[in-house]
């Protein structure tokens, strides 16, 4: 059992810390929202988006994904379109009015971006089911449920501590000029997976 949490551990951390769109949304969203509660839609969607995920790779459910070429090609397709419109977005963004009253990322657009950055992200998907979902198929029973578990469990505490580390550098940043950078840093990044995702259903399709 013990030896099951650890590899979740190892796992969710090996697949979540490094730099992608999610985190790069997560933590501007944590940055620009007045108040910590404010960004929680955010939070709660990466982190539920991230459950789903997690149990459908470890039951074997987004295996369809890998088996029908054509759903892996549309979710590519609705991806890119997502990405591109949410780098627009973040590029656009102006942080000192965004900060006073939130407009421009409202709730019902946090969950949406949120939602498209972690489902409609094949990358994400084809590395869950590779590595959670191929490497949950070592245990069985309540090892099983430890091992999922303990994923999930790091995955939500990693984007609570993502928009929390963002809050603290939104204090830090009285001018917002370091948060209208971090805007375009963070419109660069999900313009950069745009085109990688691109690249790839060219080579998909061709």
């Amino acid at each position: 059992m013990i030896e099951a949490i650890l590899h979740g551990i190892i796992l969710a951390f090996g697949l979540i810390v490094p730099l992608g769109v999610q985190n790069v949304f997560v933590f501007n969203q944590g940055a620009l929202q007045p108040t910590f509660v404010r960004a929680l839609p955010v939070v709660v969607t990466a982190g539920f988006c991230d459950t789903l995920l997690i149990v459908a790779a470890v039951s074997g459910v987004s295996l369809l994904v890998l088996t029908f070429a054509w759903l892996e090609n549309v979710v590519f397709s609705i991806g890119i379109v997502f990405l591109l419109y949410i780098g627009f977005v973040l590029w656009k963004s102006d942080a000192m009015s965004t900060k006073v009253d939130g407009v421009r990322f409202s709730t019902k657009k946090q969950i949406l971006f949120a939602a498209s950055v972690s489902l409609l992200n094949p990358h994400a998907i084809l590395d869950t089911i590779g590595v959670i979902g191929s490497s949950s198929l070592n245990y069985a029973g309540d090892v099983r449920i430890a091992f999922t578990l303990t994923t999930i469990v790091v995955s939500w505490l990693w984007f609570i501590g993502l928009a929390t580390a963002g809050r603290y550098f939104g204090k830090l940043d009285s001018t917002g000029k370091l948060m209208a950078l971090l805007n375009k840093v963070s419109a660069l990044v999900v313009w950069g997976v745009a085109v990688y995702m691109a690249i790839k259903l060219a080579g998909n399709i061709g």
